[in-house]
């Protein structure tokens, strides 16, 4: 088996779905325009999508206050010092930077939502060609 999606519960799915797809590199596959708004949005290599909508209302996860080891999206970056400077002019905000020994590099943001988004840059690719 293979994964197809994460679903994840968002105050604002329009508003979310169009950040990800403006500064994250998401494709809109299937949008509702009526509640929920669902959305399923694919990212940049074709292999991986997450699901976004708002149902039911009142049970929208605390993403702000949650620790982001909770709950992350993780993406791959060449450059996330870069990416962290653009996502920051976009809205998110740092949570922490981390270099580990090995040389990679983590970079934990929060988007405009709350929730928590990683870049990393490992020393040792885990997926792909490098892994």
């Amino acid at each position: 088996m293979k994964m197809e999606h994460v679903a994840l519960n968002v105050s604002d799915p329009l508003a979310v779905a169009a950040w990800y797809r403006d500064h994250l590199d998401f494709q809109v596959v299937k949008a509702m325009s009526d509640p929920p708004f669902t959305h399923f949005l694919r990212e940049a290599a074709g292999t991986m999508m997450i699901e976004i909508y708002k149902n039911p209302p009142n049970e929208v996860p605390p993403y702000p206050s949650m620790n982001p080891l909770l709950l992350h999206l993780a993406f791959v970056s060449a450059d996330p010092e870069k990416d962290k400077e653009r996502l920051l002019s976009a809205g998110a905000t740092l949570v922490e930077e981390t270099r580990l020994a090995d040389g990679t590099h983590l970079v934990m943001l929060r988007d405009p939502w709350g929730l928590a988004i990683q870049l990393a840059k490992r020393a040792l690719p885990m997926l792909g060609k490098g892994a």
